[in-house]
């Protein structure tokens, strides 16, 4: 089982950069795709970015492809997310997520991000 630990949310105004981190830890991550999600305030959980392990390859959510980039060490078995040109409607919970098949469904335990104007 894979476990997840996430670190780097922090409040930030508006048109600055942040850069999310998410160490895994348990197992090996060759076959898996690591992604990131947030959930807004009032609003349903939303897919942001992921990438696949072995190869790297991406995917973005179209809110925020051009301004987020998700990328990982695999020496240090950790993805990141690097969040820049911030807006208010991307403050949220991050949460980094683990799949290995067909659904996401190992979760780190969250991290806020705020964005003021």
């Amino acid at each position: 089982q894979v476990q997840l630990v996430q670190s780097g949310g922090e409040l930030v105004q508006a048109g600055d950069s942040l850069r999310l981190s998410c160490a895994a830890s348990g197992r090996t991550l060759g076959n898996y795709v690591m992604g990131w999600f947030r959930r807004a305030p009032g609003k349903e959980r939303e897919f942001v970015a992921e990438i696949s392990w072995s190869g790297g390859t991406t995917r973005y959510a179209d809110s925020v492809r051009g301004r987020f980039a998700i990328s990982r060490d695999t020496a240090k078995n950790t993805v990141y997310l690097q969040m820049n040109s911030l807006k208010p409607e991307d403050t949220a919970v991050y949460y980094c997520a683990a799949r290995f098949g067909s659904a996401f469904n190992t979760w780190g335990q969250g991290t806020q991000v705020t964005v003021s104007s």
